[in-house]
Protein backbone atom coordinates (compact mmCIF):
# COMPACT_ATOMS: atom_id res chain seq x y z
CA UNK A 1 0.00 0.00 0.00
CA UNK A 2 1.38 3.37 -1.01
CA UNK A 3 2.37 5.69 1.82
CA UNK A 4 0.44 8.88 2.29
CA UNK A 5 2.37 12.09 1.82
CA UNK A 6 1.82 14.84 4.40
CA UNK A 7 -0.59 17.57 3.44
CA UNK A 8 1.65 20.42 2.29
CA UNK A 9 0.01 23.64 3.48
CA UNK A 10 1.04 27.23 2.89
CA UNK A 11 0.29 29.70 5.68
CA UNK A 12 0.07 33.42 5.03
CA UNK A 13 -1.73 36.61 6.01
CA UNK A 14 -1.26 40.35 6.21
CA UNK A 15 1.40 41.79 8.48
CA UNK A 16 0.28 41.75 12.10
CA UNK A 17 -2.45 39.15 11.55
CA UNK A 18 -0.88 36.50 13.79
CA UNK A 19 0.90 34.21 11.34
CA UNK A 20 3.65 33.28 13.78
CA UNK A 21 1.20 32.41 16.55
CA UNK A 22 -0.87 30.41 14.07
CA UNK A 23 2.22 28.48 13.01
CA UNK A 24 3.06 27.74 16.65
CA UNK A 25 -0.50 26.60 17.34
CA UNK A 26 -0.44 24.27 14.33
CA UNK A 27 2.82 22.86 15.64
CA UNK A 28 1.18 22.12 18.98
CA UNK A 29 -1.62 20.35 17.13
CA UNK A 30 0.93 18.05 15.50
CA UNK A 31 1.98 19.76 12.28
CA UNK A 32 5.56 19.92 11.11
CA UNK A 33 6.25 23.65 10.69
CA UNK A 34 8.72 25.92 8.94
CA UNK A 35 8.94 29.72 8.76
CA UNK A 36 10.44 31.12 5.56
CA UNK A 37 11.19 34.33 7.48
CA UNK A 38 13.50 32.35 9.72
CA UNK A 39 14.98 30.61 6.69
CA UNK A 40 15.58 34.02 5.08
CA UNK A 41 17.32 35.24 8.25
CA UNK A 42 19.57 32.19 8.10
CA UNK A 43 20.29 32.90 4.43
CA UNK A 44 21.32 36.48 5.24
CA UNK A 45 23.99 35.18 7.57
CA UNK A 46 25.32 32.51 5.21
CA UNK A 47 29.13 32.65 4.76
CA UNK A 48 28.81 33.23 1.01
CA UNK A 49 26.13 35.93 1.37
CA UNK A 50 27.68 38.29 3.93
CA UNK A 51 30.64 39.29 1.69
CA UNK A 52 28.21 40.08 -1.13
CA UNK A 53 26.17 42.36 1.12
CA UNK A 54 29.29 44.17 2.30
CA UNK A 55 30.61 44.55 -1.25
CA UNK A 56 27.35 46.13 -2.40
CA UNK A 57 26.30 48.19 0.63
CA UNK A 58 29.42 48.77 2.66
CA UNK A 59 30.94 47.43 5.84
CA UNK A 60 28.27 48.98 8.09
CA UNK A 61 25.75 46.30 7.10
CA UNK A 62 27.96 43.74 8.87
CA UNK A 63 30.51 45.74 10.83
CA UNK A 64 31.26 42.92 13.27
CA UNK A 65 30.73 40.12 10.79
CA UNK A 66 27.07 39.79 11.76
CA UNK A 67 24.48 41.19 9.37
CA UNK A 68 22.55 44.19 10.70
CA UNK A 69 19.06 43.21 9.54
CA UNK A 70 17.61 46.61 10.45
CA UNK A 71 20.14 48.33 8.20
CA UNK A 72 19.44 45.87 5.40
CA UNK A 73 15.73 46.54 5.82
CA UNK A 74 16.26 50.29 5.53
CA UNK A 75 18.15 49.80 2.29
CA UNK A 76 15.85 47.37 0.52
CA UNK A 77 12.56 49.01 1.48
CA UNK A 78 13.84 52.34 0.21
CA UNK A 79 14.88 50.96 -3.17
CA UNK A 80 12.99 48.23 -4.97
CA UNK A 81 15.97 47.41 -7.18
CA UNK A 82 18.03 46.65 -4.08
CA UNK A 83 15.22 44.46 -2.74
CA UNK A 84 15.14 42.51 -5.98
CA UNK A 85 18.92 42.09 -5.85
CA UNK A 86 18.77 40.77 -2.29
CA UNK A 87 15.94 38.39 -3.13
CA UNK A 88 17.91 37.04 -6.10
CA UNK A 89 20.48 35.87 -3.55
CA UNK A 90 18.30 34.76 -0.65
CA UNK A 91 15.27 33.24 -2.39
CA UNK A 92 17.16 30.29 -3.90
CA UNK A 93 18.60 29.50 -0.46
CA UNK A 94 15.16 29.69 1.14
CA UNK A 95 13.76 27.41 -1.57
CA UNK A 96 16.58 24.92 -0.94
CA UNK A 97 15.81 25.01 2.78
CA UNK A 98 12.10 24.28 2.18
CA UNK A 99 12.86 21.40 -0.21
CA UNK A 100 15.41 19.93 2.21
CA UNK A 101 12.96 20.26 5.10
CA UNK A 102 10.09 18.68 3.17
CA UNK A 103 12.27 15.78 2.03
CA UNK A 104 13.24 15.08 5.63
CA UNK A 105 9.69 14.70 6.94
CA UNK A 106 8.89 11.32 8.45
CA UNK A 107 6.00 9.05 7.51
CA UNK A 108 4.26 9.93 10.77
CA UNK A 109 3.76 13.57 9.73
CA UNK A 110 0.21 14.19 8.55
CA UNK A 111 0.39 17.94 7.97
CA UNK A 112 3.38 20.08 7.00
CA UNK A 113 2.92 23.86 7.17
CA UNK A 114 5.20 26.51 5.69
CA UNK A 115 4.67 30.14 6.69
CA UNK A 116 5.27 32.43 3.68
CA UNK A 117 4.39 36.11 4.29
CA UNK A 118 4.30 36.99 0.56
CA UNK A 119 2.98 33.65 -0.67
CA UNK A 120 0.44 35.01 -3.15
CA UNK A 121 2.60 37.93 -4.18
CA UNK A 122 5.37 35.48 -5.08
CA UNK A 123 2.85 33.25 -6.93
CA UNK A 124 3.73 30.25 -4.77
CA UNK A 125 0.22 28.90 -4.20
CA UNK A 126 0.69 26.17 -6.82
CA UNK A 127 3.43 24.59 -4.67
CA UNK A 128 0.97 23.75 -1.90
CA UNK A 129 -2.01 21.43 -1.51
CA UNK A 130 -3.89 24.35 0.01
CA UNK A 131 -3.33 27.78 1.52
CA UNK A 132 -4.47 28.85 4.98
CA UNK A 133 -4.88 32.60 5.51
CA UNK A 134 -5.13 34.10 8.99
CA UNK A 135 -7.05 37.38 9.27
CA UNK A 136 -7.36 39.76 12.21
CA UNK A 137 -9.18 42.80 10.80
CA UNK A 138 -8.87 46.05 12.73
CA UNK A 139 -7.10 44.34 15.63
CA UNK A 140 -3.97 44.39 13.52
CA UNK A 141 -3.62 48.17 13.92
CA UNK A 142 -3.16 47.96 17.67
CA UNK A 143 -0.78 45.02 17.42
CA UNK A 144 1.36 46.75 14.80
CA UNK A 145 1.52 49.93 16.87
CA UNK A 146 2.44 47.95 19.98
CA UNK A 147 5.42 46.33 18.30
CA UNK A 148 6.51 49.46 16.42
CA UNK A 149 5.51 48.27 12.96
CA UNK A 150 2.71 50.75 12.27
CA UNK A 151 2.90 52.01 8.71
CA UNK A 152 5.17 49.27 7.37
CA UNK A 153 2.47 47.38 5.51
CA UNK A 154 2.80 47.82 1.80
CA UNK A 155 6.04 49.77 2.04
CA UNK A 156 7.51 47.50 -0.62
CA UNK A 157 4.57 48.45 -2.83
CA UNK A 158 3.60 44.90 -3.64
CA UNK A 159 1.65 43.41 -0.76
CA UNK A 160 -1.97 42.35 -1.13
CA UNK A 161 -4.33 43.55 1.55
CA UNK A 162 -5.99 41.20 4.00
CA UNK A 163 -9.24 40.88 2.05
CA UNK A 164 -7.40 40.04 -1.17
CA UNK A 165 -5.41 37.31 0.56
CA UNK A 166 -8.58 35.88 2.11
CA UNK A 167 -10.28 35.74 -1.30
CA UNK A 168 -7.48 33.56 -2.64
CA UNK A 169 -7.31 31.23 0.36
CA UNK A 170 -8.34 27.59 0.57
CA UNK A 171 -9.18 28.12 4.24
CA UNK A 172 -9.48 31.29 6.34
CA UNK A 173 -9.16 31.45 10.11
CA UNK A 174 -10.16 34.58 12.04
CA UNK A 175 -7.74 35.61 14.76
CA UNK A 176 -10.31 37.68 16.64
CA UNK A 177 -10.01 36.34 20.19
CA UNK A 178 -7.46 34.85 22.55
CA UNK A 179 -4.64 32.51 21.56
CA UNK A 180 -6.74 29.71 23.04
CA UNK A 181 -9.61 30.72 20.74
CA UNK A 182 -7.25 30.65 17.76
CA UNK A 183 -5.97 27.20 18.62
CA UNK A 184 -9.53 25.95 19.12
CA UNK A 185 -10.47 27.14 15.62
CA UNK A 186 -7.38 25.53 14.14
CA UNK A 187 -8.20 22.29 15.96
CA UNK A 188 -11.60 22.33 14.29
CA UNK A 189 -9.94 22.91 10.92
CA UNK A 190 -7.34 20.18 11.45
CA UNK A 191 -9.36 17.29 9.89
CA UNK A 192 -9.71 19.32 6.68
CA UNK A 193 -5.97 19.96 6.56
CA UNK A 194 -5.26 16.26 7.03
CA UNK A 195 -7.82 15.32 4.38
CA UNK A 196 -5.89 16.92 1.52
CA UNK A 197 -3.09 14.36 1.85
CA UNK A 198 -2.34 12.65 -1.43
CA UNK A 199 -1.12 9.15 -2.14
CA UNK A 200 2.49 8.78 -3.15
CA UNK A 201 2.79 7.82 -6.78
Amino acid sequence: MAALQPSFIGLTGAIGSGKSETLKALGRLGAATLSTDEAAHEALGAPDVVPQLVARWGQDVASDGVVDRNRVGEIVFADRDELRWLESITHPKVAERVIEWQAGLTDEVKVAVVEVPLLFEAHMQAFFDGVLVVVAGNRRIGWLEARGDAGVEGRSGRQLNEAEKAERATWVVENDGTLEDLERKLSGLWPKLVAVRGEET
